[in-house]
């Protein structure tokens, strides 16, 4: 009983350490961009258009040169993501 209640205890905080993860949209897939405040598949798929194109952002404002990406998108965005 105290072994499950230990990997229960684990499991929580790694779920719950994996929710406040900030994605790196270099890395993201389609499926964990869409997921993404204001991103659907369009601009999912124009974020992994981008860098495959023209390289890794080096910046989160480099997202404003993807299509559909305005300041507003930027600004629900910049606490949920990384470089």
């Amino acid at each position: 009983m105290l072994k499950k209640s230990i990997l229960f205890v684990f499991a929580l905080l790694f779920f719950v350490t994996a929710a406040f993860a900030a994605v790196n949209i270099n890395t993201a897939d389609q499926a964990t961009l869409e997921s993404l405040p204001g991103i659907g598949a369009a601009k999912a798929t124009a974020i992994i258009e981008y860098r495959t194109t023209k390289g890794n952002f080096k910046t989160k404002d480099q997202l404003l040169e993807v299509k559909g990406i305005g300041p507003n998108i930027l600004k629900k965005l910049d606490k949920e993501i990384e470089i």
